[in-house]
């Protein structure tokens, strides 16, 4: 049986968002505002786009990712270890985004595309938090869906899912069977549209260059240092940290152990994609046994999006920061709050995260033009981002196996380098 051949170099994506990317600096440069307002459309109408799948993706993605993990299974102890484990590690990923991005402030100052120094948009949040809890209860989901109120719309599809997962047998399979179809179609529609993503950033790169000159640039590259610092962090400290004080596990026993998925998470930028992998590793290098593997892993690469809630809350304060917009410390709570419920909903396909950040975004009133060019000369630089907080994701979802699997007694987690699967079985 012969090997399939690698796809050459020119279909690959973050190889057509680069040259996208080039030839838009070199169209903007030589065409000016001119071109710029020519080419603006294709821009928008890509931004259009990725907007128009954000609530069919995350309602189906959380309703089949929570309906499934509860389906079937109890939702007793493992249960309960798993989501609080991914709650804590999501919750201390945003911190550290925050912090980083206050820390450095890389849009203050910033202009792209003539969003900087312009009028300061209105933002609305709640004055408390009892208002705060009483907006996350929608009286109609279906309004909510549609201004998008996106706090009110996740809280509604975990508990429905929920709902679902407490069904009889029929009638859960059949729902459950129903969202999870749904769900794939819009990961398929998701994926397409990113598909576009190199004519798109052609057109908004074109728009940035032709309307302000190469002076974005160094406001996206301070952003892109920020996010790599935010997400190294996470990486070496505070994960290794939850290793050492919730699993008495020595983190770089369990790094040498995870090698294998970590180059396979960085290369394919896809949580789903490295899922095969990961779990061989899991079990067989690091120890965990099938019994917390098969239930900590897919309930990973479905809810825990460490990289993906850090990127969310630090690239929404990036925004505002380039827009002049000073948020107090309520409105940074509700960016985290949503941040730590839309990475629930990101589906574990490339740049997912993307598609979602405009939920966030909405979730502090930040829309319009100036926030689509913003986003869009983003994603110029996603794809390196990317492949670095799926491999942070991937990371945490086997160090919430590696914690759990310790904590149900299995003795032999991460005890030893291994490089084969051992004859034995764990020990636990």
């Amino acid at each position: 049986m012969t090997t399939p051949r690698p796809a050459p170099w020119y279909r690959e994506l973050h190889w057509q968002i680069l040259v996208g990317m080039a030839l838009g600096v070199g169209a903007g440069a030589v065409g000016g505002p001119a071109f710029a307002e020519r080419v603006e459309w294709l821009g928008i109408l890509f931004v259009r786009l990725l907007k128009m799948v954000i609530v069919p993706l995350v309602v189906t993605s959380i309703v089949s990712g929570v309906a499934a993990v509860g389906g079937g299974r109890s939702l007793g102890r493992l249960f309960g270890k798993t989501l609080g484990y991914y709650v804590l590690s999501s919750a201390l990923a945003i911190l550290v985004g925050l912090a980083a991005v206050n820390a450095i402030r890389p849009g203050v100052g910033a202009e792209i595309a003539g969003a900087g120094g312009g009028p300061v948009p209105e933002i609305q949040t709640p004055s408390s938090l009892s208002e705060l809890l009483l907006g996350m209860v929608p009286v109609n989901v279906v309004d909510a869906a549609a201004k998008p109120d996106m706090l009110a719309v996740i809280l509604f599809c975990i508990l429905f899912g929920a709902a679902v997962a407490g069904l009889p047998e029929r009638p859960r399979e059949t729902l459950q069977a129903f969202f999870e179809s749904a769900f794939q179609a819009m990961m398929a529609l998701t994926s397409g549209i990113i598909r576009l993503a190199p004519i798109g950033v052609f057109a908004l790169i074109a728009r940035v260059v032709g309307t302000s000159g190469f002076e974005s640039f160094r406001a996206l590259g301070l952003y892109m240092l920020t996010i790599a610092l935010g997400l190294s962090v996470h990486l070496f400290l505070v994960l290794p940290l939850l290793l050492l004080l919730l699993g008495r596990i020595d983190p770089r026993i369990h790094f040498r152990n995870m090698v294998e998925p970590l180059a396979m998470a960085f290369s394919t930028a896809s949580s789903a994609a490295t899922l095969p992998v990961t779990l061989r590793a899991v079990e067989e290098r690091v120890g965990v046994s099938n019994r917390v593997s098969s239930f900590v892993l897919p309930m990973g690469a479905t809810i825990n999006m460490d990289g993906t809630a850090l990127y969310e809350c630090a690239g929404v304060l990036f925004i505002a920061q380039v827009l002049g917009v000073d948020l107090s410390a309520s409105q940074q709570l509700v960016v985290v709050l949503t941040a730590l419920l839309a990475s629930i909903g990101a589906a574990a396909v490339p740049s997912a995260g993307l598609v979602i950040i405009f939920l966030v975004l909405e979730s502090v009133n930040l829309r319009g033009p100036e926030v689509d060019a913003i986003v869009g000369a983003m994603l110029a630089i996603d794809r390196p981002l990317d492949m670095f907080r799926t491999s942070v994701n991937v990371f945490s979802d086997s160090c919430g196996a590696a914690i759990i699997a310790r904590s149900e007694g299995e003795k032999g987690v991460d005890r030893e380098l291994r490089s084969v699967a051992p004859s034995s079985g764990v020990q636990a």
